[in-house]
């Protein structure tokens, strides 16, 4: 097991046992790139939000939760994707984020591989085209490379086969690349994740998460 990997386990162990400083440790670790996840399914408007309901979910069932950190990334995934669909079927449409899936399209690439295309995904703008793909491309992208699934992994949250995702990640990186390629402003490192903003309104922040964690469980 990786350094990170072990660091987050072992908050997670502590965390199931009570601690909010190791919730708080495990929150700040995986929030991020949660948070670019759900961005991907509802936009970056209610993206907060339905990540604060994902999180008031974890820390309520995170006693229950058996695995590592890997297992715990999927888990995670899964609570958020199910929370920002019951949102989109709510609202009755994903939203379009700027321009359509037709501007990925019919463009040539300057290189064969997505390789740009990785590295700039944890940007602002480059979120917001991922958004643009089909959305079995965009969610297999965000989870295997932002969030950091294996094809398993990801193919658990989604429902779908190893194989299934793994194509729908290789697509959607190639038509990010093409896009990619005509927009150089684009550019940024995979580490360089989007800024996280104020929480508005009842976005919920771990010290809050973790005072709920620690009512629920007095109350079960």
């Amino acid at each position: 097991m990786l350094g990170d990997d072990a660091e987050l386990t072992a908050a997670l162990r502590a965390a199931q046992d009570g601690s909010e400083t190791a919730f708080r440790t495990v929150y700040r670790a995986v929030h991020p790139r949660l948070l670019g996840y759900v961005r991907t399914l509802v936009g970056d408007h209610d993206a907060e939000d339905v990540a604060s309901e994902a999180w008031l979910q974890i820390a309520r069932d995170l006693e229950r939760f058996d695995g590592d950190a890997d297992r715990f990334r999927g888990w995670a995934a899964r609570i958020a994707r199910n929370r920002a669909l019951d949102h989109i079927r709510m609202r009755g449409r994903r939203p379009a984020i700027g321009g359509d899936e037709t501007e990925l399209a019919g463009r040539p690439a300057e290189s064969d591989t997505a390789g740009e295309a990785m590295e700039a995904l944890a940007t602002d703008s480059t979120l917001s085209l991922i958004a643009r793909l089909p959305q079995d491309q965009a969610e297999a992208v965000v989870l295997r490379v932002v969030v950091g699934l294996d094809a398993k992994s990801a193919a658990e949250t989604l429902g779908k086969r190893p194989g299934a995702v793994r194509t729908a990640a290789h697509r959607g990186l190639k038509r990010l690349a093409e896009l990619l390629s005509c927009d150089p402003e684009s550019g940024g490192g995979l580490d360089a994740l989007p800024p996280q903003r104020e929480p508005r309104g009842r976005a919920v922040t771990s010290a809050s998460v973790t005072h709920t964690r620690a009512r629920t469980q007095k109350d079960m």
